[in-house]
């Protein structure tokens, strides 16, 4: 209940506050989905400090990153994860005096000091003063922490209501498979619902399992999801139990195609909301289609709250149809602090009064962007500037494939080769690859055929469930 998750977090702010935490110390929670996340959390929130956390799939090099980047003064885990701090003892900040270990030992036991600690009253702190520090997934370089300030919950409600149909209504329960480590699984969802007293389900799979997922949504009775592209596309495929009655879905992360919107329509009853954001800037933009008129294909506007431009290579605004980067005028309260500890990057990060997104897009007259490509995915070739999105949207929507990314190789004629890694849904042969080709081709333009397809069992993913384009530039197919 509410009142007993308060209760707990009260008690366990006083047990971080008689273990030397104060206004601004790190506290990291290596958890998968679970009320000793969200405890671990208020209590920290409590007391001023920083939450911090950290991915359960991240092996020893990636904690030692962030722990020691962060500084982090106190770790709560479990049993299952506590042993990956064996050998990282040199590499971690000498700060870090604490561990607490949720269901076993290998640290101080966590239960327990919340049984025998006395509560401590909530310190004051201002909208603007340091809250939440995600690390960004890494696509482009090493991680780097982004530093949210307390009123970013609030920046998020906008989309959330927004998106999840005038949220939240009576009877509505909130689940999403997305890790709380991540900004998506945490604001898109699990923030929100406890913002709003909307029941939540906790519940992280150690591998997806779109059937077990639908048995989930059935048997809890979950109305509402957020549900990253490749969850939503495993769910698609699977029979829809006759019990679920799932009234709203937004997803974001990756583009979604004409069919996932087409198929919510048709077997859910439900407009999917496509959403945009990134962890300095989240939910900045939605297609939200039962109110905005934002036809097929398009990312959306912006959402209430949130001032965007194209801004060209020179800095300037584009016009209508032309690709700019997208920007977001600051003074958003979900916009972040800065970048920690890198104060040249956080410059970066802005042009004047615009945060630079890195990510390219086309408006038309009437304010719809139409997702482009990452900056960096941008495929040069023959003197094109191709984005991968849409001819990953093409190969997907092919009954053998199921999953599909695309990105530019060196190539000495045509400056990058458009080339796809391919996930098959059996297995892979040279008469299938000639077979996607020819469905690109057809399908979506002969000029942007890849020119090799190569088959992967799986492909490279950030821990937030991203495709690492750039990892597939720098391997040899």
């Amino acid at each position: 209940t509410t009142g007993k998750l308060s209760s707990a977090a009260n008690c366990f702010a006083g047990v971080l506050q008689a273990s030397g935490v104060k206004r601004g110390d790190r506290v990291a929670a290596l958890l998968s989905q679970g009320v000793e996340v969200m405890i671990c959390h208020l209590a920290t929130l409590k007391l001023g400090a920083i939450a911090l956390p950290l991915f359960t799939l991240f092996g020893p090099d990636a904690l030692k990153f962030r722990l020691g980047d962060s500084g982090a003064k106190v770790l709560v885990t479990d049993a299952e994860n506590v042993g990956k701090l064996e050998g990282l003892r040199e590499g971690l900040p000498p700060d870090l005096k604490e561990v607490f270990v949720t269901d076993g030992a290998g640290g101080r036991d966590f239960w327990r000091e919340i049984d025998s600690a006395s509560p401590v009253a909530t310190v004051r702190t201002r909208a603007d003063d340091p809250a939440v520090m995600i690390y960004t997934s890494g696509t482009t370089g090493a991680p780097k922490g982004v530093l949210h300030a307390h009123r970013f919950l609030i920046g998020h409600l906008p989309s959330i209501e927004l998106t999840h149909d005038l949220f939240p209504q009576a009877g509505d329960v909130g689940w999403t498979p997305a890790d709380w480590a991540w900004i998506g699984g945490l604001m898109d969802m699990a923030m929100p619902c406890l913002y709003y007293g909307v029941p939540l389900v906790a519940h992280r799979m150690r591998k997806f399992d779109a059937k077990k997922a639908w048995e989930l949504v059935e048997n809890h009775g979950v109305t509402s999801l957020f549900l990253p592209p490749t969850a939503l596309r495993l769910m698609a495929r699977e029979e829809v139990p006759d019990g679920v009655r799932v009234r709203s879905i937004s997803s974001g992360g990756e583009r979604l195609g004409a069919d996932l919107l087409d198929w919510g329509r048709k077997v859910l009853g439900v407009e999917i909301a496509e959403i945009y954001g990134q962890t300095e800037c989240n939910l900045s933009v939605a297609a939200v289609r039962r109110w905005m008129t934002t036809p097929d294909g398009a990312m959306g506007q912006a959402v209430p709250g949130f001032d965007l431009c194209l801004l060209g290579q020179d800095g300037r605004e584009v016009d209508p149809g032309e690709v700019g980067e997208i920007a977001v005028k600051t003074g958003t309260p979900v916009m972040f602090l800065e970048y920690w500890g890198q104060a040249e990057k956080t410059r970066e990060k802005f042009q004047g009064e615009w945060l630079k997104t890195g990510d390219l897009a086309m408006a038309d007259a009437a304010g719809n962007l139409s997702f482009h490509a990452r900056d960096d995915d941008v495929i040069t070739s023959s003197g094109y500037r191709i984005g991968p999105g849409e001819i990953e949207e093409c190969l997907c929507r092919h009954p053998e494939v199921l999953m599909a990314a695309v990105v530019g190789l060196p190539d000495a004629e045509r400056t990058e080769a458009v080339t796809a890694f391919v996930v098959p849904k059996g297995n892979g042969s040279k008469e299938l690859a000639e077979a996607l080709k020819a469905h690109v081709a057809k399908n979506f333009s002969p000029h942007l055929t890849p020119r090799a397809v190569h088959f992967r069992a799986e492909l490279p993913m950030t821990a937030t469930g991203k495709i690492m384009r750039r990892a597939l530039r720098v391997r040899t197919p």
